[in-house]
């Protein structure tokens, strides 16, 4: 959720924090609902401390509270609505914590601000090799390439496998295949192009970790800027 973009929040989101005493989360994604979280126990963490947050969410649960484990965009999407079930699970505790969309996921944000490339069948694949390895990131690259997929690449954290990625996203598809880059949607520092895989890498110094990247499939095309993936109607 950001608080540069109050309305992409989801009331329900918005009415979760509210109810909650404590709040728990990322440093950023606190710093995205601070006016929201006046007068409530916050819990700040730093990156890859992800299971510390999810447990002690659990933990103050347990004692009573009402707590908000804020992910940014959805939870389900390489958020922690699953490490928090993973591990009521494991523990089995009886415990039903209630996944609540937050707010607009990356692929949908930067769609909107590209056109609309997410209009027929698409994949989105995480690049971090944090907790999946080089290899199964590019199994599922190749699959989603040679199925004609568009596909939405989230966390760019390093610069080899992104590359890697486009590599072989290049050899199912043709160089003006387009390429959409936003980085920081509805948010402040906003970046966004429109360019295609033979040029992309012109701006690979802009791409960071809160950039995400849409490539085409065979019908996307561009018109005065815009990516727009046809649905398949009679036009």
């Amino acid at each position: 959720m950001d608080q540069e973009a109050p309305e992409l929040r989801t009331v329900a989101a918005i009415n979760a924090i509210r109810d909650s005493d404590v709040i728990i989360g990322y440093n950023t994604y606190i710093n995205l609902i601070s006016d929201l979280i006046n007068g409530k126990e916050v819990i700040r963490s730093r990156m890859h401390e992800e299971v510390m947050r999810a447990k002690l969410a659990i933990e103050k649960a347990l004692d009573g509270h009402v707590v908000s484990l804020v992910s940014g965009g959805d939870p389900q999407v390489y958020g922690l609505a699953s490490l928090v079930l993973e591990l009521i699970s494991k523990e089995e505790l009886d415990l039903r914590p209630t996944v609540i969309p937050g707010g607009v996921t990356a692929a949908l944000a930067a769609a909107a601000r590209l056109g609309a490339p997410l209009n027929m069948d698409f994949a989105v694949v995480n690049l971090s090799n944090l907790l999946v390895s080089d290899e199964e990131i590019m199994m599922r690259i190749r699959a989603a390439a040679s199925g004609d997929f568009v596909i939405a690449l989230y966390n760019p954290i390093s610069k080899d496998v992104l590359i890697k990625a486009m590599n072989l996203i290049s050899m199912f598809r043709n160089a003006s295949t387009p390429v959409g880059i936003v980085r920081n949607a509805y948010r402040d520092g906003e970046f966004v192009i429109t360019t295609n895989l033979g040029n992309w890498m012109r701006y690979l110094e802009v791409i960071d970790m809160n950039t995400t990247l849409i490539i085409g499939n065979s019908r996307t095309y561009v018109y005065r800027g815009l990516m727009i993936t046809p649905r398949g109607y009679r036009v």
